[in-house]
């Protein structure tokens, strides 16, 4: 099985590691975090602590001893284990002259995101990423990239079968040990009914009604569910944008699986085929284009909007001073719409693009373009 290279992910925590102290890169598990630190610390050297080994644990026994004679980058890996040393990262990043630069690695946001920015205030940068990127494969892999997802052993996978069957263990595992060593207290099957659940709405506005109606539980429960699955970086919740418009805007989350080979997974769509023709085959689309569209955008903030009269836009990007707007079709030669005009003039857009699968760029009008899938890298 051959490694991709990275290359942009790989410079962007290059040039972290060169401007702060100590940068977090977080992501799901099995993303690749662990490859790509690898990339600059071997996992055989002093330098180089992964939680998950006994032997590291060991050494970790006295943090500061271990850890404040050490020069270079330092890797710890899955820092969400061991939170308190968060604040032995503080005392050691303040040093001057600096001997040392750290690259923690965790697959948990929330509470590990709120205990760093609590410790390492003004000292750490933080980089998230997913699987691999359509950047990342080639466009000439585009339609095995969207069927097994970006997680690297899924679409490494010799075949379809061995696709499939290592997400169903990833699926399993995850549920069953990451979850619990996080600390929290959800039973196994009764996430995973949640969680193959979302996958059916994925694409949607969530209403915490049905899911809750469904399931037999609360609304507070379908929301803690959610964000617990949200902070391990499995969904991902689209926040609503309101303007001050005369209009009754939508004011619910829009829901995606983030990897959409496990979405696929959770659907039973086994081929391209399968996924071709599913029901919810331009709800996985949209979910895959929103990804990666954030991952080449990197905007300071994604929302969606929508009005109770229709009007909608799949993704309201802000960069710096700039209003960004995206839609996604999955047609052949989309055109402009109503929805499109409204959203262009209400949200003061600075520019609107429509993603589609085609191969060719086009105008439908001032600032708005349609862009094939393969050229996202052009918002920019």
């Amino acid at each position: 099985m051959s490694m991709i290279e990275r290359k942009t992910t790989k410079s962007a925590i290059r040039r972290a590691l060169i401007r702060s102290r100590v940068v977090l890169l977080l992501g799901p598990r099995q993303c690749g975090k662990t490859t790509l630190a690898r990339q600059f610390v071997q996992p055989d050297s002093l330098n180089y602590f992964d939680l998950e080994d006994p032997a590291s644990l060991a050494r970790l026994n006295e943090p500061m001893t271990a850890l404040q004679h050490l020069r270079g980058i330092v890797v710890i890996d899955e820092i969400q284990r061991r939170p308190e040393l968060f604040q032995v990262l503080r005392v050691l990043a303040d040093r001057k002259p600096l001997p040392a630069r750290f690259l923690i690695l965790g697959s948990a946001s929330g509470a590990l995101l709120r205990q760093s920015s609590e410790s390492l205030a003004g000292r750490q940068e933080t980089i998230c990423i997913g699987g691999l990127t359509l950047s990342d494969v080639g466009i000439n892999r585009h339609e095995r990239h969207w069927l097994r997802g970006g997680l690297p052993l899924s679409f490494l996978a010799k075949n379809e079968s061995d696709s499939l069957a290592w997400r169903k263990n990833f699926i399993q595992t995850f549920l069953e040990r990451d979850i619990p060593q996080l600390g929290i207290g959800i039973a196994a099957p009764a996430l995973l009914r949640f969680w193959s659940m979302l996958a059916h709405y994925s694409g949607q506005i969530l209403n915490a009604a049905e899911p809750a109606r469904s399931l037999g539980i609360s609304e507070t429960s379908v929301r803690r569910y959610l964000d617990v699955l949200e902070s391990v970086f499995v969904v991902r919740q689209l926040k609503p944008w309101h303007e001050n418009l005369k209009k009754r805007q939508v004011k619910s989350p829009k829901i995606y699986l983030r990897d959409s080979g496990l979405l696929h997974q959770m659907l039973g769509v086994r081929t391209m085929s399968d996924l071709l023709l599913n029901p919810k085959c331009g709800a996985s689309w949209e979910g895959y284009i929103v990804e990666e569209a954030l991952a080449v955008a990197e905007p300071d903030e994604a929302f969606f909007w929508a009005t109770h009269s229709g009007a909608e836009l799949d993704m309201l990007l802000l960069k710096g001073s700039k209003r960004l707007g995206i839609e996604i079709k999955r047609a052949d030669a989309p055109g402009l719409t109503p929805s499109i005009r409204t959203a262009m003039n209400d949200l003061g857009l600075h520019k609107l693009f429509v993603i589609y699968p085609g191969s060719k760029r086009y105008s439908l009008g001032r600032n708005i373009e349609v862009l094939p899938a393969a050229g996202l890298s052009d918002m920019l």
